[in-house]
């Protein structure tokens, strides 16, 4: 499981990558979704952020469609 430091005020923390079971928790999203996020988008805290939100848009969107 990939370790961060959580605080933001530590210098290039944007660049640290985030823990899984965080990261899934701060979007509402599974674990193995958040795995698949992080493993896309890299280390950057801004690019995940920013690929979480489309796709928990894209899921809720989905889930309107389906009967």
């Amino acid at each position: 499981m990939t370790k961060v430091r959580i605080t933001s005020s530590t210098p290039g923390a944007e660049k640290e990558p985030y823990e899984i079971a965080v990261f899934a928790r701060k979007y509402g999203m599974s674990e193995k979704a958040a795995e698949v996020v992080l493993s896309a988008n890299g280390p950057s805290r801004t690019a995940c952020d920013a690929a979480a939100r489309s796709f928990m848009e894209a899921v809720a969107r989905r889930s309107k469609k389906q009967p």
